[in-house]
């Protein structure tokens, strides 16, 4: 019996990776979300100007991005399954 090293190293590599864009984008989804409270001051500051997220655009950032780590835990399930 021996143990495929690089194999190993390329399956942690690519869960490591899988891992942080999850929590990425749950990130982005939590602050998309978070727009749509309106007491919630979501702001960014360039040159001396506030700009906003608007509650349509939070609402769309987190649909995606819950869309994204939807499709990859599917995937995941696929891939156990078959």
């Amino acid at each position: 019996m021996s143990i495929k090293w690089g194999a190993l190293a390329l399956v942690g590599f690519v869960s490591f990776g899988v891992t942080v864009a999850v929590v990425v984008l749950a990130a982005f989804a939590m602050v998309g979300i978070s727009a749509r409270n309106q007491a919630a001051d979501i702001t960014t500051f360039e040159g001396g100007t506030r700009t906003t997220l608007t509650p349509a655009a939070g609402t769309a950032i987190a649909a995606v991005c819950l869309a994204a780590i939807l499709s990859v835990v599917i995937y995941g399930l696929w891939v156990i399954v078959s």
